[in-house]
């Protein structure tokens, strides 16, 4: 289990981290852009409820959640990494969608402590058609 849990915390852990903020706002995305932005929020209002459940059925890519032992494993990582969170500021910058429409990047910023960081949110479309997260950093 050492090698999912070293998979989740260089890509989960920080953005968990962000998660846990307020409302992340999605208003100022359109079309593909605007579902890409709301899964990002999703996480955070899952993260903020506890909800690993929901956060490995709903926000994280089904190859992640794979390499973490499925759902299951997946919950118990995610788990330990809400534990982990504190609350911070956290706002999507921009969303760019890759030819093809079956990836994206997404740019965010947070403010933890006084402290400003950008970060690159990698996200897959899956077969149902949903944006899912796919990495972080």
């Amino acid at each position: 289990m050492r090698r999912p849990l070293a998979l989740l915390s260089a890509s989960l852990s920080a953005l968990l981290l962000a998660a846990c903020a307020s409302t992340v706002s999605t208003g100022a995305f359109k079309g593909e852009e605007h579902a890409i932005a709301q899964t990002i929020s999703n996480l955070q209002g899952n993260a903020t409820a506890g909800e690993e459940k929901k956060i490995c059925a709903e926000d994280r890519a089904g190859s992640v959640v794979g390499r973490l032992g499925g759902i299951k494993g997946c919950e118990k990582a995610v788990k330990n990494q809400i534990n982990e969170a504190d609350n911070l500021e956290v706002s999507v910058e921009s969303v760019s969608v890759a030819a093809g429409a079956s990836t994206a990047t997404a740019r965010v910023k947070s403010i933890y402590s006084g402290k400003h960081a950008i970060s690159a949110v990698s996200l897959v479309k899956e077969a149902d058609g949903k944006w899912k997260i796919s990495a972080f950093s």
